[in-house]
């Protein structure tokens, strides 16, 4: 049985998921909302979402421009969609009963998208990295992608985790046979 101070904190987690989830969608949807904007009006390019100013990016090359506002929507899609995740996770979870496949196959769910995002992350630093390099002012990106180093190494221990909750349900299984 889960004592009131359990429940209480298990509870606070849920809303916390909630604030984080909804605040996550709507910079993502902004940022959708700012990049089909941008397509029909290339002038809006100077008043994206946050105050960024990418018309220099825009103006010397649309590649460049699209290939990092491009990482810019899925990292921020995916990191919407994780929290998404945790949600239907925290509310279905019976924590009389956690070891069950539906878990694990969530907190399986949770790692594999941790470590997109980092792996995302990571390769769209390298890649403004790279553009800095040849001259493009890029430094208003760097908190898009600035923690990729920390969702990989999420992802290692959330798999660990799921890892242990297969294993606790075959032994749970194995269990229920014996007896």
């Amino acid at each position: 049985m889960m004592s009131k101070s359990n429940n209480f904190v298990f509870e606070a987690l849920h809303v916390v998921a909630w604030v984080i989830f909804v605040g996550l969608c709507i910079e993502a949807g902004a940022l959708i909302v700012n990049f089909v904007f941008c397509l029909y009006n290339p002038e809006f390019v100077q008043n994206l979402y946050q105050k960024m100013d990418l018309s220099e990016i825009y103006q010397r090359s649309k590649w460049a421009f699209f290939s990092m506002y491009s990482f810019i929507l899925v990292i921020a899609t995916l990191k919407a969609y994780l929290f998404y995740v945790v949600i239907i996770l925290i509310s279905k979870l019976d924590l009389t009963k956690p070891f069950n496949g539906f878990v694990s196959e969530k907190i399986s769910q949770i790692s594999y998208f941790t470590l997109s995002i980092g792996l995302l992350s990571y390769i769209a630093r390298e890649t403004a990295k790279n553009l800095q390099h040849r001259g493009y002012e890029i430094d208003q990106l760097d908190q898009f992608w600035v923690d990729s180093q920390a969702f990989i190494l999420m992802s290692a221990v959330v798999y660990v985790i799921a890892t242990i909750f297969k294993k606790g349900i075959e032994l749970q299984n194995e269990n229920d046979l014996t007896v």
